[in-house]
């Protein structure tokens, strides 16, 4: 017996994990395609197993984490903060930097206030668990991101999904409701796996009909859509008809964390109710100075968003050439049909080979037998780096069959 392992499957709670084999599975035919260990930043050009290959699956749309603006604000603020608030906002960590940010974001996305989290997970978790009480109701797109999912689930209210971008079945959800209970639609301003953006206008108008506050995760859209990277709500120029925007600073903000924007009022509420934001260490000082430079940039720099569309509109042209169906995207998130979980997970090993780091993605994200490749476009990619992966792409797409 190995000194220290303990006997997990004679424990009835433990016999889940000791028999789970699935990922043992894969890693013994070589094409488990998680926790690949990278040992440079991530840029373009990324270095996996002593390898360098081009990595198209980072969320790092504005190219801003390898900036030198954005690294020297980190360092100056471990420098004059240190490393650590050692609490919560609630009590002993809440830094002049965080009112900072916060002010930036609310003028960013066109809110009276905003509240700072340290993950983007945590931000839905302490909304909608908090916003939600018993009694209510939580009204979310079929595609809604995990933290969504998990914010419903804390809240006391009940969930009701919708079809994927299907305004009739959100009419119908809305319908079916009783007659002023307290409802919260909630959609991603764009969908991180399918990479298409919520139907946005007639949202808002079914949610005023049925009485709903709206909130928009707006994870995939800051930096990305809306004058200034404003995101979603501004795109499609109904700030003032979403009550409450959520984001995150893991993608285009080069740091992590996350942020809600709404009206002083909730944002007051949720300060005193959010059990995600008074429970939890508050944003290191060094990733609230990394949003903050990174925030600047973005707006001195709008040629960032033109050359990530550019590099978009390229990349997607490419793949419908090729002939890949990339579904109904319209945004920097690219998604490739590849199959079954053999076939994704054999395409992703495979693209690394040929110097392409792709995502794969499975269920219960997608339903089974319709995996994705998960394509994410930068800023900073030359197309160069697009048309050496459309052509790796095509090789091991009519290898196995995916093309």
């Amino acid at each position: 017996m190995n000194k220290g392992r303990t006997m997990p499957e004679k424990i009835a709670l433990m016999k889940k994990a000791a028999s789970y084999e699935v990922s043992k599975q894969f890693k013994a035919k070589g094409i488990y395609p998680f926790f690949r260990e990278i040992s440079s930043p991530q840029a373009p050009l990324v270095t996996v197993n002593g390898k360098e290959v081009v990595m198209f699956g980072s969320n790092n749309y504005l190219g801003l984490t390898t900036h030198p603006e954005v690294k020297k604000a980190a360092v100056e603020a471990v420098e004059r903060y240190g490393t650590g608030c050692a609490g919560s906002r609630f009590l002993n960590g809440n830094l002049d930097i965080h009112r900072k940010l916060e002010e930036e974001l609310a003028e960013l996305v066109g809110k009276e206030s905003a509240l700072v989290f340290s993950t983007g997970f945590q931000t839905n978790l302490g909304i909608i668990s908090s916003i939600v009480v018993r009694g209510e109701y939580v009204v979310a797109d079929s595609l809604a991101h995990a933290s969504i999912i998990d914010g419903a689930r804390l809240s006391f209210g009940k969930k009701v999904h919708f079809k994927h971008n299907d305004m009739v079945d959100l009419a119908r959800c809305l319908g079916n409701l009783p007659s002023g209970k307290g409802t919260l639609v909630v959609v991603d301003g764009i969908f991180s796996m399918e990479g298409d953006i919520a139907k946005l206008p007639k949202i808002v108008k079914l949610s005023k009909k049925f009485g709903a506050a709206l909130m928009v995760d707006d994870a995939h859209g800051i930096g990305v859509l809306g004058k200034n990277g404003a995101g979603t709500s501004g795109h499609f120029g109904l700030t003032d008809e979403v009550h409450i925007i959520m984001g995150t600073f893991s993608k285009s903000l080069a740091s992590v964390g996350g942020f809600v924007a709404a009206d002083r009022d909730t944002i007051e509420y949720l300060k005193h109710f959010s059990r995600s934001l008074i429970f939890s260490a508050s944003m290191t000082p060094a990733n609230v100075a990394a949003v903050r430079a990174a925030l600047r940039i973005m707006k001195q720099e709008p040629e960032r968003i033109e050359r990530l569309w550019a590099n978009t509109a390229r990349m997607k042209q490419g793949l419908d050439q090729l002939g890949f169906n990339t579904g109904k995207s319209e945004t920097p998130i690219i998604p490739v049909r590849a199959g079954d979980m053999v076939s994704t997970f054999s395409a992703v090993i495979k693209l690394q080979e040929e110097g392409v780091f792709v995502n794969p993605v499975m269920p219960p994200a997608v339903p089974e037998g319709d995996c994705l490749l998960r394509i994410s476009l930068m800023a900073s990619h030359t197309f160069g780096h697009i048309d050496l992966a459309l052509s790796k792409l095509e090789k091991v797409g009519l290898t196995l069959g995916i093309l």
